[in-house]
Formats: structure tokens, sequence, C-alpha cells
């Protein structure tokens, strides 16, 4: 890696915009600017459609809020899954901690969840805009970074969900955020200030998701590059600060944290699932991502490596990891937020024109190029805005606006909602997300309700039908589902309930009509003995699912125990 940095390198002159050049300067930021706005509509429409929709829109948002239920109730949502409730999360309970205190206050809901979390997307592309701004002091391309950081279809799915990832994520950005550049702050105080915000922020997105871990890597790496012994010194800091807050909560836990947060995790890893999300991340922000590259390169070669470009290799882990069982399109959103941050300060650099190039490259740029090279890169990285917005459509096609603009550009729904049209397509991995629901899936929704109330307690796949029926929230179907991919969770007494049909009512969810069989997200012998001891009263069809409500089957005989 070259040594030569920018403080000792000559600056590249920047040249007068001529008046055509800046007339297409000026049109191609609109026209970027434009676009991305347009899917910042979109994506506020889709919050609001999300924060008035009162049921599960995610598998397993309900099981945030109960998760929540548990903290405000002074007890942690760690146990052993093999006994009554059979219930536990595999994930750390920062989130679920901040979420108590407005759980209490207004009881399961998923309303506030979902506009919180919202923010917190919004947020983390603030920050992303204000890295760009901080290093380019240019306003519209610190504006395009943050809202291409929302156009994702990636980050779209996920933004405004009630779950904890995107809460992780915008402690990860912030993190890196504020320790960039920190060996540039003369104030020896506020330096370690600001590396210790970025390890506070790097701890609370640690225990709001493990994934932070990747972050942490960029962090402490960037850190390492500037001076090794300040890195082992933080490092231990931090070390002991997150060991501490293990430890505590594993012996508060009586040890279930371990299981169900760490031994829940290791799941089998599916090779076709990851080449799939990786191919459709490419098509997704390949514009993005070359100018990402080459900024990354110049660093590399010319200049320093930034955090960003150092956050960029490893957020990529998380991107290789989304092959794992129970993973998908949102293990790539620390990759897209280093890609965000890198291409607008490079498209930034280049209208600005203040790159820095060793002495000899200038001297060869001075004699044989034109000196407005930075200036048709800085429109080449406006027409890559453009197409990224171009690439990454997605429009609700009975919106009033979109619909006429849908039919204009003759765009029709090619997901299996109708109401729906999503560039990406679908993948293996990709979630089946990102239709507005409708009045009738609210309506169809009550519905489900009215056919399990009054029926004692319930055994239901979703926690929002336990919520209004008020009976127990049972299961967490896909951690326990993971647990017993890998032996570790014994369904037996459940089985047993359900063979004694202890249960009023049990419902599952399927992408299918129920024919001759049942399928669920509960480990087989479960799923086995519903379909044995229940049959199937009613089917409804909510956001393209079909909620499948089983009564006690009267022709069935327990087993004697």
């Amino acid at each position: 890696m070259a040594t030569t940095t920018a403080a000792n390198a000559a600056t590249l002159r920047p040249a007068d915009w001529s008046p055509s050049l800046r007339l297409a300067r000026n049109v191609l930021l609109g026209a970027a600017l434009t676009i991305l706005i347009i899917h910042f509509i979109v994506y506020v429409l889709y919050t609001a459609s999300l924060v008035r929709f009162p049921f599960d829109y995610d598998e397993g948002e309900g099981y945030e809020i109960q998760n929540s239920v548990y903290i405000s109730q002074g007890t942690w949502p760690y146990f052993n899954n093999d006994h009554y409730p059979f219930y536990g999360t595999n994930y750390p309970p920062f989130f679920h901690i901040l979420m108590a205190p407005v759980v209490a206050a207004f009881g399961p809901g998923y309303w506030y969840g979902r506009l919180i979390v919202s923010l917190c997307t919004v947020l983390a592309g603030v920050a992303i805009g204000f890295a760009v701004y901080r290093e380019t002091r240019h306003r519209l391309i610190a504006i395009m970074a943050g809202l291409a950081f929302l156009a994702s279809n990636f980050i779209y799915h996920i933004g405004p969900l009630y779950r904890q990832h995107m809460v992780m994520v915008m402690f990860e950005v912030l993190a890196v955020v504020a320790i960039a550049g920190f060996d540039r702050i003369e104030d020896t105080r506020k330096r370690r200030r600001m590396i210790a915000l970025s390890i506070l922020l790097l701890l609370a997105a640690g225990f709001t998701k493990q994934m932070a871990l990747v972050s942490a890597l960029a962090v402490f790496g960037y850190m390492l590059l500037r001076g090794v012994k300040r890195t082992i010194v933080w490092g231990i800091i931090s070390g002991i600060m997150a060991g501490a807050i293990f430890g505590w909560i594993l012996i508060t836990s009586n040890g279930w944290f371990w299981k169900n947060v760490i031994t829940a995790n290791i799941y089998q890893y599916l090779l076709g699932q990851f080449t799939g999300l990786f191919s459709l991340f490419l098509s997704l922000h390949g514009a993005l991502l070359i100018m990402a590259v080459l900024l990354f390169l110049y660093e590399l070669y010319v200049d320093r490596l930034s955090v960003y470009s150092i956050w960029l290799v490893t957020g990529s882990i998380n991107g290789a990891l989304s092959g794992k069982w129970g993973a998908g399109d949102s293990y790539w959103a620390e990759t897209i937020a280093a890609i965000c941050i890198l291409a607008g300060i490079f498209a930034g650099r280049c209208l600005n024109q203040n790159w820095q190039l060793p002495e000899r490259l200038t001297r060869l740029t001075e004699g044989r190029a034109p000196k407005q090279v930075t200036q048709w890169l800085g429109l080449a990285s406006l027409v890559l805005f453009i197409l990224y917005g171009l690439a990454v459509v997605k429009l609700p096609l009975d919106v009033p606006g979109f619909r006429e603009l849908a039919q204009v550009l003759n765009i029709k729904s090619n997901t299996k909602f109708p109401q729906f049209y999503d560039a990406a397509g679908w993948t293996m991995g990709y979630a089946v997300i990102g239709q507005m629901p409708s009045e009738q899936d609210i309506a169809n929704g009550w519905k489900i309700v009215d056919l399990l109330k009054d029926r004692g307690q319930i055994l239901s796949e979703e926690a929002a039908f336990n919520f209004y029926t008020k009976t127990d929230v049972l299961t967490n179907p896909p951690h326990i589902l993971g647990l017993w991919q890998g032996n570790q969770f014994d369904p037996s007494e459940l089985v047993s309930m359900i063979e004694a049909q202890k249960f009023g009512a049990v419902l599952i969810r399927m992408d299918q009509p129920p024919k001759d069989k049942i399928t669920s997200l509960w480990p087989e012998p479960i799923t086995v003995s519903v379909a044995k001891a229940y049959q199937i009263q009613e089917s409804i069809l909510m956001n393209g699912f079909y909620y499948v409500v089983l009564y006690p089957n009267p022709a069935w005989t327990p087993p004697t125990q």
C-alpha cells in the first residue's frame, strides 16, 4: 500500500465549469435527487401502512414485543425451551430493554415499535449523509447518499418493521461515523470522548444483535492502523465492559442466555441462498459499488484507508453469512451503508474537484490530460446515482400517483402481490414483503381473531393472536426449529399437550391453501401431532399468506399415558 497521504500530496487544481458542463451537472443532479426523493416517499407510505396494520406483517414481530413484555415484568426472555411456555429468543436484549417502558405504557402493540424503528432507519440515513457532507461539504450529494441507503430494496423491506435489526444498524452507522477521522482531532479530551462514544455505540449495537461484530472489527482495525498501543488499551476496556454485561445476563438468566443466544444461532449454511442474494445485491447496488470500490482503491494505493473502506470489507462478512438458514437480504445492511458513504464521498470529491494526488500523477495530469477530468468523473458519478435509482424501483400499484406512473411506464406486478412491483424480483432468502396491507387484510385479521377468541389457550405461530385473545404466548417457531435442527430442543412435552388437545385452537401460516396436509415453522413432530389431533376449521388469506385455523378433532383418540 502506498504511504503517500493527503497531507503530503499535491492538490489537483480545480477548473471552472463550462456553461455546457454546468448545465449537464445541474440536470443530472436534479434527476438523481428527484428519483431518490420518490423512493423516500414510497418508504414513508410503506411505513404509514405498517403503522396502521395491527398484526404481524413479518413473521417474528410479535415475539419482539413479547421479549419486551417479559423484560417489563422483570424477567429475561430466555428459558428452558423444552417446557411451558416453550419460549425463547436468539437475540440479545438491548432493543427489548429500550422498548420495555413503551410496551409497559401502551401494552403489546405494533404501531409504536414500527414507527420508532422506522425513525431509527431514517436516522441511519441521516448519519450517512452527515458523514458524506463532513468529508465533501457537498450538501446535495450528502442528501443523495442518505436517500440512497433508504432506497435500497434490502433496507426498504425491513426499515419500518418491529424488528431489532435496523436499530443495530443505526448504532453501527453512528459508531463508524463517530470514530472517522478521530486522529485528526487535536484536542486530546475530545479525541478520547469520540473513541469512547464509538465504543459505547458498538456495545449498544452488539447487545442489540450479535452481527454488529463486523462493525467492531472495522472500528478497531481502523484504530489499529493509527496506533497500536491506544487500540490495545481501548480494546481491553471495551472487552471488560462487554464481558461484564454478558456475564451479568448469563448469570441472571440462570444460564439460559447461552443456549438461546449462542447455541440457537448455529444454523446450516445454504450455498444457493448466498449465491442468489449475492447476485441480487450486485444487480441492485452495482452502480454505487463501482464508485465505492474506486474510492477504496484510491485510499489503498494513494491515501490512507478510512474506516468506511475497512467497514466495506468487514461488513461483507455478514453478507457472506446471509447464506445461513434463517438469514436473508438484511445481512447486507452494513455493506450497503458503507457503499453509500464511499460512493457519496467519491461523487462529492469529483464534483468539488478536490482530489489530492501524488506529485508525479499531478504533473502527468497537468501535462497531458484535460483539467476537467474530475468534472467528467463527477458527471459519470451522477449518472451512476441515477442508474442506481432506476435499479431499485419498487412501486405500490394501487396508490394514486404511483398507479398512474406505473401505467405510463408499463410497470406491472412481478410479485405474489398484485398491487406491488419490486425490481428485485425474488431469490432464495429474499424477504417476501414490501407491499402495503389492504383494508381487506386488516378485516381478515380480525376475522381470524374472532375464530380464536373464547376458546381458552391457543397455540399460534404468530404472537399477535395471543395478544388479542389474551392467552399466553407459546413457542417462537423459528427459534425452537433452529434448536431442534441442532438437537437442542425436546418437543415431547409440547407434543403431549397437543395430542391431549389442551389447546382450544391452533393457528398456522401457509404459503399455499391447505389441501391434504399442513406445514408450519414448528419442528416436524409438532406439526405432525397438530395434523393428527386437530382438524381445519377455516383458511383465511391475509398479506399473501393463508392463515389456517384448526379446532380439536372429535374423532381423535389421545394416546394413553
